[in-house]
């Protein structure tokens, strides 16, 4: 009977802290929308200064009558997901905390804080170079027209650009995890540092894979998400290594 009832008023507090989370993203979700032109113009951004320069009267277009209407509320959508998501990583450590001991605490804040760092530095990365590079590697298709044929020139839409960099600041930020998600099997005794370093071979070829499968299919974005991704699985032996080290010391 007790335990029922300790179960009961788990599960009550989780849901609690859930609906709380939920209850910001969707205030987060509401003022995104009202000020959605101005976040997409900063998306736009990247985009806007790759062709600034290059003498072409550039613009995003729409073909349907609610495309942009669509495209407000996937943009007010990301901004919440984005914003809401160490809430409600907070919210879920405040449910674990109580069980924990002194020390698991401590072994835990460190990643409830990498996280979003992480996948920020994995946005920052697409926003500031990768998106500016894959720009104007694909304006380079473009072609002047001439007697016997039409030019080639971008019309780029607002609903198939805001997916593009949508796309690929989830996928560069969830990939900037690994670094969390191995020191976390570490911990675990799943893996180890000489796990980790006798495999590098194999893991070169799986992340260009998974890197060509998250990216769109041009060299620029998937040597720029393989590339560091490659550096943080280094970076990660040397952290499970430390973790390693700290594991000893607690024994």
């Amino acid at each position: 009977m007790a335990d029922s009832s300790s179960f009961t008023s788990h599960f009550v507090e989780l849901r609690a802290r859930l609906f709380h989370s939920l209850i910001f993203i969707f205030v987060v979700f509401i003022i995104s929308y009202l000020f959605a032109e101005h976040i997409y113009n900063f998306l736009v951004e990247p985009y806007a200064a790759a062709v600034k320069d290059d003498g072409t009267s550039r613009r995003l277009i729409f073909t349907a009558l609610h495309e942009t209407f669509i495209v407000y509320i996937k943009v007010a959508f990301f901004t919440a997901i984005f914003l809401g998501s160490p809430v409600l990583l907070i919210q879920i450590y405040k449910f674990i905390a109580p069980g924990l001991y002194k020390n698991e605490k401590k072994a835990i804040l460190p990643y409830l804080i990498s996280t979003p760092i992480l996948f920020l530095l994995g946005a920052l990365l697409v926003y500031y170079l990768v998106m500016p590079l894959a720009i104007k590697f694909f304006l380079s298709f473009e072609t002047l027209g001439t007697n016997s044929s039409l030019p080639i020139q971008l019309e780029a839409k607002v609903n198939e650009y805001l997916s593009l960099i949508m796309r690929l600041i989830f996928a560069f930020g969830i990939s900037f995890q690994l670094p969390i998600l191995l020191n976390l099997l570490a911990r675990v005794g799943a893996i180890d540092s000489n796990y980790l370093r006798d495999r590098r071979r194999y893991v070169i070829v799986i992340i260009f894979a998974l890197a060509a499968i998250l990216t769109p299919p041009d060299p620029i974005t998937q040597v720029g998400l393989a590339i560091p991704l490659l550096l943080l699985y280094e970076l990660s032996i040397f952290t499970v290594k430390f973790t390693e080290r700290k594991k000893k010391e607690e024994n």
